[in-house]
Formats: structure tokens, sequence, C-alpha cells
């Protein structure tokens, strides 16, 4: 059988893309309406793995993730950037030319304003998500409306790609994260996540950081958060070169708990490499 993958939304949003993409589309998909059911479902055993948003090149993080991350007792064992390409997307027999409105998530339609702005006389409808966008397109059936969306939406609903590639920026990329119940086996070329936070000592942060410098580690992103109940005091997401089986690693992170009040290793996992998302450029 193949492996159970939980993601975030509806069938056709970019989490179903990312999670086919990175398990090269040999899984089945679960979709659940939160973030928080997509932890429960792995945690549970429902699913094998779960897939979820953790950045956006263009709009920053994701917070809701990084605090269920914190919370829940699961581990980071992969990832994926892939490239958000937003599609037009209508029933059969629709053309541009006779749209009266067009439906999709705020931050989509945002992305395509340049595409937008060529169409004359057009609506443009906000709703909750891209994927909910194409199956409302779907369910209706109308000819003067169109949604843009996923091209994996296009396939889950049966939909027409009227415009492929409308996004203003090419250089979207969304990270998302594979989640485990336990860590797998070290892979080459990993990096590691931790969070953590700092004792009340002078140059704190200063001094967790250098635990990596003095090592020669690379690190890739540092993202602090609130530390609920405790007003002006944050939590550090760290993600840095290497597996935390690794030597080198293991004593950067027993420095650091020196240093540190609180400390929870979130997974070691392979560098994700970037993919275009686009499944017709593939051949498929």
């Amino acid at each position: 059988m193949k492996p159970v993958v939980a993601f975030q939304g509806e069938l056709g949003a970019y989490s179903e893309l990312a999670a086919l993409e990175f398990f090269n589309r040999e899984v089945t998909v679960l979709p659940r309406p939160s973030f928080a059911q997509v932890f429960d479902a792995v945690s549970s055993g429902e699913a094998d793995r779960g897939v979820i948003p953790i950045e956006n090149s263009l709009t920053g993080s994701i917070h809701d993730n990084y605090d269920l991350l914190l919370s829940r007792d699961l581990v980071i064992t992969g990832e994926i950037k892939l490239r958000i390409s937003h599609n037009l997307l209508a029933v059969s027999g629709a053309d541009i030319g006779g749209l009266k409105r067009i439906y999709s998530h705020p931050q989509a339609l945002s992305q395509c304003k340049d595409f937008l702005a060529t169409l004359d006389g057009v609506e443009f409808v906000s709703v909750y998500d891209t994927a909910g966008a194409a199956r409302r397109i779907s369910e209706t059936g109308r000819h003067d409306e169109a949604a843009i969306a996923s091209e994996q939406a296009a396939l889950d609903y049966g939909l027409s790609i009227l415009r492929a590639g409308i996004e203003s920026n090419r250089k979207n990329f969304t990270r998302f994260l594979v989640l485990s119940r336990e860590l797998l086996e070290p892979a080459e070329d990993s990096k590691t996540s931790v969070v953590f936070a700092t004792r009340n000592i002078p140059g704190a942060p200063f001094k967790s950081l250098s635990v990596f410098a003095l090592r020669d580690i690379d690190l890739y992103k540092i993202e602090s958060r609130p530390i609920p109940g405790s007003p002006w005091e944050y939590m550090f997401y760290l993600d840095f070169d290497g597996d935390i089986r690794h030597d080198v690693t293991r004593r950067a992170i027993a420095h650091l708990e020196e240093i540190a009040s609180f400390l929870k290793v979130l997974g070691s996992y392979r560098k994700g490499g970037e993919y275009v998302g686009r499944i017709q450029e593939r051949g498929e």
C-alpha cells in the first residue's frame, strides 16, 4: 500500500502538489481542514507523513506551524521548495474573453496582478483558498467564471487551463516540511532544525550563535517567536548545516544547551531542492 500523507486544505491545494512532488506521486493524500489536524493525523497514525508550509519567499514565515512544531512531538524528516505557479482555470469551453468573475485567495489574486490588469470588466472575488475556488468553478459549471489555482487543482476538478503561469513574480517559492513520528536514517547533505530559549545572561543570543561559528557550521535561517506568558521574551528557531547524529553537530548542540534555558531538536533531514510545480512541463 502507498504511504498516506496528510496536508492542510482541499484537493488541489499547493500543499497537495508539494506532497506528490516530494514522494514522486507514490502516496495516498489525506486532506485536512487545519494545520493542527495534519499534526493530529500523523501523531495518531492515521497518516504516515504530513506536509506543511513553513515559509514563502515573498510573504515570509507561517507562524502557526512554527508554534505547532514546538508544541507537538513530531519530527521534520524532509523539505521541498515548490515554485508557486498560478493558473487560470475554467470549465471546458470557457474562454478568457467571456469571463465576468475570477475567484481565488487574496494572496493569489495579488500575485497575479499584472495579468489581471489586462482584463477589462472582470470582477475579482476573494475566497478562503485557491483549491476551494477551483472546486467552486467545477461545481457551478459556469462559463463566465474562472479560478486562479494550481495545475494540480485542474487535474483534481477536471478543469481546463485557460492561461498557465500567470504569476507576476517567477521567484515565488514556498518551502514545505515533511513530518514523521520518528527520525529517518541520516542522509548526505543534511540540515538540522532546533528551537531554543536563552538564559538571562549578558550576550546570550551572540553566545548561542557562536557555538556554530566556532565549529564552522553554516546557519541557514533564524526566526524569533514570543514565549507565551512571558512578554518581551523570545524563542529562536534555527536551521543549520549537519545531522544531529554527526559528532560535530552533537558537540554544538551540547554547547548550546549550556547557554539555553530550553532546547528542542525538531529534526535532521536532507536539504530540499527547488521544484517548478508544473505537471505539463514534465510531460505528464
